[in-house]
């Protein structure tokens, strides 16, 4: 099994559902497996976070992105290199 320095959380409430997680949660498996990333992400599915109106969440070193999408996930990853 691999080690993992990283975890990315990504909501799946229902209001997040109805904004786009399931897509999201696709594009955020590419990410993490692209030669920068790889190996240093753990993708981790949560339920509800309490931020329903700017869904999709998801959590990357204690950073909230709110209506998240893969541009906005692939720069906070770059960031926390």
């Amino acid at each position: 099994m691999a080690l993992y320095r990283k975890f990315i959380f990504v909501c799946t409430g229902s209001d997040c559902k109805k904004n786009g997680c399931k897509g999201l949660l696709k594009e955020a498996k590419d990410v993490i497996k692209l030669d920068d990333h790889k190996g240093k992400y753990k993708l981790v599915k949560t339920k509800c976070m309490d931020f329903c109106k700017t869904g999709p969440v998801v959590v990357v070193s204690n950073e909230v992105i709110k209506k998240a999408d893969k541009m906005k996930l692939k720069m906070a990853l770059d960031a926390h290199k």
